[in-house]
């Protein structure tokens, strides 16, 4: 099936409008982030007046706020759409780098086969027997946090599944006529594998990539909260939870509006990933 089929037959299914809308809505709230004013703490006399007001509010200097502000009186929309900004640059970019270790990984073990397959097979197996969750917390809390550290940390930690998935495509099309033609005209292994092959079998991780970009956001927002990702006075939803726990019972609002903005955003890349799965399949079919 080709590109423009399998995207025509993903944008019938209601799940991938839905799903791309979540993820457009926040993406254009990043792009004019830098534009809301309110992110600033200010003056003493002015996060007084203004900290902790409620969704719907309008405070003595005349702003409004649709979604209230935090402890310092800084606008939680303001702020939530800046964290955007990160959550969503480190969730893609992680999302990458396991893409790309994953089909690297993945291509040379299907299609190399032997020893080579084998050595990688066995890396990761063993890769995917440790509890993903522990190992990152190991790791970010030898190294000084940040972005791009929570970035590497995510992207080594992912690449096993899209290895599986592209090696299994790789050795099902290496005995497709169009491969065996190739090879029988003389072309080089590596331009067979480039050319011929990997193409056709990256669909699968095209589906891994969608979720895993869901998946890496959540996973950053879970080392922000614990302090060991994205750090303070960079906003990140992460970060932004953890800065709103001790005020849940007087303004709820400072951690459940980032809270649902990773749930809805997860949502988003979940629905994508599935109907991108059901267009593959039906049109395999």
């Amino acid at each position: 099936m080709s590109g423009r089929g399998v995207l025509a037959r993903t944008w019938r299914d209601p799940r991938a409008r839905l799903g791309l809308a979540l993820v457009a809505a926040f993406v254009l709230g990043a792009l004019v982030a830098p534009l809301l004013p309110g992110q600033a703490a200010g003056d003493l006399a002015g996060v007084v007046a203004r900290r902790f007001a409620g969704p719907l509010s309008r405070t003595s200097d005349g702003a409004w706020h649709l979604l209230g502000t935090d402890r310092f009186g800084r606008d939680v929309l303001a702020r939530l759409l800046a964290g955007s900004r990160v959550s969503l640059a480190v969730g893609a970019l992680a999302a990458l780098v396991s893409t790309a270790v994953g089909i690297g990984a993945g291509a040379v073990a299907g299609y190399a086969g032997g020893t080579v397959d084998r050595l990688i097979v066995g890396v990761t197996d063993a890769a995917l027997a440790i509890p993903r969750v522990p190992f990152l917390l190991l790791l970010v809390a030898l190294v000084e946090p940040g972005a791009t550290f929570t970035v590497l940390a995510l992207g080594v930690t992912g690449w096993m599944t899209v290895a599986r998935l592209v090696r299994g495509e790789v050795r099902a099309l290496e005995t497709r006529p169009f491969v065996e033609a190739a090879r029988a005209l003389g072309i080089r292994p590596i331009r067979v594998l480039l050319r011929h092959v990997l193409p056709n079998a990256l669909a699968p991780a095209l589906v891994a990539t969608a979720l895993g970009v869901g998946s890496a956001i959540m996973l950053e927002a879970g080392l922000s909260f614990l302090g060991l990702g994205v750090q303070p006075p960079t906003p990140s939803w992460g970060n932004m939870i953890a800065s709103g726990r001790d005020a849940l019972l007087i303004a709820p609002w400072v951690s459940l509006a980032p809270a649902a903005a990773v749930a809805l955003v997860v949502l988003g890349f979940s629905w994508l990933g599935d109907a991108l799965e059901s267009a593959l399949a039906g049109g395999r079919g």
